[in-house]
């Protein structure tokens, strides 16, 4: 699978600003229902919320991929968000992160969503697209890195 099916032009923010993690989420899950109607950013946001409770969703190397089940969400929804300046994330490495990955999915979609997991975090961690996305200017920079 390669993780650029899952986005698109509006899914992906180049040198975001954000102060808190708590607010990223917040700022995601309304970029996310602009695009995808049916959902609710209130229910997205506290989804990720529950999920970060669970423990914190940064593999290391400044990467998070905050990620919850929708009921109502009929497809596997992806946004990618690289911020101006890191922000604490509490990471397994205690770095800030600067590079997330949000992935939504159908609440019955379990296998599935544990494939999109994997094939994000093994993406992510070639060292070559980290560089060429952090140092990626623009939205469709992003897009043509993970293509």
């Amino acid at each position: 699978m390669n993780i650029a099916s899952l986005l698109s032009p509006k899914s992906v923010l180049c040198k975001h600003s954000s102060s808190s993690k708590k607010r990223l989420l917040e700022d995601m899950a309304e970029y996310i229902c602009k695009q995808y109607t049916e959902l609710d950013s209130n229910t997205v946001f506290r989804a990720l919320i529950s999920r970060e409770k669970l423990g914190s969703t940064s593999i290391g190397n400044g990467i998070a991929i905050p990620h919850c089940r929708i009921p109502q969400c009929n497809k596997t929804i992806g946004m990618l968000v690289t911020l101006d300046q890191g922000i604490e994330f509490n990471a397994i490495d205690n770095q800030n992160v600067d590079i997330i990955f949000t992935l939504l999915v159908p609440e019955g979609a379990n296998d599935k969503h544990l494939q999109t997991l994997a094939c994000i975090a093994e993406t992510l961690s070639n060292d070559v697209i980290l560089n060429n996305i952090r140092h990626a200017q623009q939205s469709e920079e992003l897009l043509q890195v993970l293509q």
